[in-house]
C-alpha cells in the first residue's frame, strides 16, 4: 500500500459485504464526523492546547484507517507527530493537506456508493 493512494477499495469493499444496506449510512456517518473533526482541528490550530490537537488528529486518524482512506491516516499521522514534539511549524499547512485529501476521499467514497 502506498501513501499516495487515496483509498483501500479492498476494505470498502469488505465494509460493503458486512454492512450491506447500511453501507451508504457508514459513509455518510464518515463524511459527516469528518467535516467535524475539521472544524475541531481548525479550532485547535494555533491554540498552545497540543495534547488536544494530538488526540483530536489521533482520532481522526483511527476514522480514517476504519475506512480505508490510506492516505488521510498518513497525513494525520504527520500532524500526530508534530502535535506530540510541539512542533508548531506549518500545522496550518499540515491541516490544508489534510482537508484537500479529504475532499479527494469525499468524492471517492461517494462516488463508490452511486
Amino acid at each position: 500500500m502506498s501513501v499516495t493512494q487515496h483509498l483501500s477499495y479492498d476494505v470498502l469493499n469488505s465494509l460493503q459485504e458486512i454492512m450491506e444496506d447500511d453501507f451508504g449510512f457508514l459513509i455518510e456517518t464518515f463524511i459527516q464526523d469528518s467535516q467535524d473533526r475539521l472544524e475541531k482541528l481548525h479550532r485547535l490550530i494555533g491554540s498552545d492546547d497540543f495534547d488536544s490537537v494530538r488526540r483530536a488528529a489521533h482520532s481522526f486518524k483511527g476514522s480514517c484507517s476504519n475506512l480505508g482512506a490510506l492516505r488521510l491516516v498518513s497525513l494525520c499521522a504527520v500532524l500526530e507527530r508534530k502535535a506530540l514534539v510541539k512542533d508548531i511549524a506549518n500545522l496550518g499547512i499540515d491541516l490544508a493537506e489534510i482537508e484537500e485529501e479529504f475532499l479527494i476521499v469525499h468524492q471517492k467514497m461517494l462516488d463508490f456508493i452511486a
